[in-house]
This record gives C-alpha cells, structure tokens and sequence, in this order.
C-alpha cells in the first residue's frame, strides 16, 4: 500500500535524524544495550554538551531514544528492539564496526554492590534478567514508568523462598521499578522489593557485606542457592 505524504515526510526526517554524524555516534554506541549519560555520549559524538543536548532532544523526539532520570543524572538508551534492529541492519549496509561498552568501574564493585537499599552490579542485573525471563516480574498497567509488579507465579515462587510478599507491599513505597546500573548501565530491581531482595540475601548469607564499603562478597552459599532457587549462575 502506498504511503501518504505525511507518512513520507516523517520517515524522511527519522532519516534525517539517523544520519547526522554525531548522532549516528550516539545511537550505535547504544546498540550494545548499556545506558549512557549526556556527558558520555557528548564525548563519543565529538560534540559540546549543549550540542550534544539539541541531538538528544531530537533523537527522543523521533522515538529513538529514551531517557530515565535518576536523581540528578539522566542515563539515555536506545527506545526499542526495534530501533535496535533498524540500526544494526544500516551498521551492515555500511560494514560499521561496534565498539562494546566496557565499564571502569572496580571488579569488586561491579559484580555485586549495594545501591542504597537494594543491590546493584551484574549479579543484581542478572536477577533482574532472570526475573523478567521467568515471567516473575510484569509491567504494572497502571504506571506510565518502569514500574514492574509481581506476576502471580513469580508472588508464589518468592513466598516458597521466604519473602513475605503482603508485608513487602504494605511499605510506604513504590513495589518495583527498574534503575539503571551505575557499572552495567543496564537496569536491576529497586523499590520495595530490591530492597526485600538485598535483606534476603544478606539473611541468608548469600551476599556479606565489606566493612567500609558498598560491595557484596558472594558467597559460596549463595552462588549455589541462587542457582538452585533462582536459576542465576554468576
């Protein structure tokens, strides 16, 4: 069917939007799923950061990019699969090489971490994965943000592990949401139910928490109880 002209005006603007240099920078350094902060993808498009800001703006106008705003940082990544899968089919046409992202952050911090209340780094992201992978965790329908609730099997699999699930939602707070991970810059669980998570597994000496500092020593309790009860090898 024959597109109309609005149609071909707004495609041809996504275009547009696509191929300016530094904004091409900007999306396929997004494509291997890691958020990245204004300052950040400034420094990789070679631009000020007052340019850098007009091009975001312009991405996210298009639905190519999204931004979560977390306290004073604004971590940005790419709208969709789809997006993702738009680019990677131009990146071939082109022969463009992908760099990966790879994080600076200390080892000991980055595999497990506490993030205020909840956990944080690639254990707390792969639970995350894990979650959303089993159908444990659902978008809750009545929240425009990344808010999750519980799924009925994934309520019924946490209680046979020893949440108190009634208790966790009582709190004056909101149940779950999705935070971008400071070293991954993908998101892991925080809300009422990181924070139960992070409880559980210091209770259950799955994690033990360093003295002056924010990382979480697992342990080898822990990579087998994760393992058998969630599923999760890290």
């Amino acid at each position: 069917m024959k597109a109309s002209i609005k149609e071909d005006m707004l495609l041809s603007e996504i275009a547009t939007a696509i191929g300016e240099p530094a904004r091409t920078r900007m999306l396929l350094c997004l494509m291997d799923g890691h958020a990245r902060t204004g300052t950040e993808l400034a420094a990789i498009a070679e631009v000020a950061p007052s340019t850098a800001s007009a091009h975001l703006n312009r991405l996210t106008r298009y639905k190519l990019i999204r931004v979560a705003t977390q306290g004073r940082h604004r971590y940005y990544s790419l709208w969709s699969a789809e997006i993702a899968g738009v680019l990677e089919g131009l990146s071939v046409v082109a022969g463009a090489n992908i760099k990966a992202f790879v994080p600076s952050t200390p080892a000991s911090l980055r595999r497990a971490r506490s993030c205020y209340d909840h956990m944080a780094g690639a254990l707390a992201v792969a639970l995350y994965d894990q979650f959303l992978h089993e159908g444990w965790l659902r978008p809750d329908p009545d929240s425009t943000s990344s808010a999750y609730e519980l799924s009925d099997i994934g309520q019924k699999k946490l209680e046979q592990i020893g949440f108190d699930i009634s208790r966790v939602r009582s709190l004056r707070r909101r149940f779950a949401y999705a935070c971008i991970d400071w070293s991954e810059r993908r998101p892991h669980i925080a809300g009422a139910l990181g924070a139960a998570i992070l409880k559980h597994a210091v209770a259950k000496k799955w994690v033990d928490r360093e003295l002056d500092s924010r990382a979480l020593d697992l342990t080898r309790l822990g990579v087998k109880e994760m393992r058998r009860q969630l599923g999760i090898s890290i």
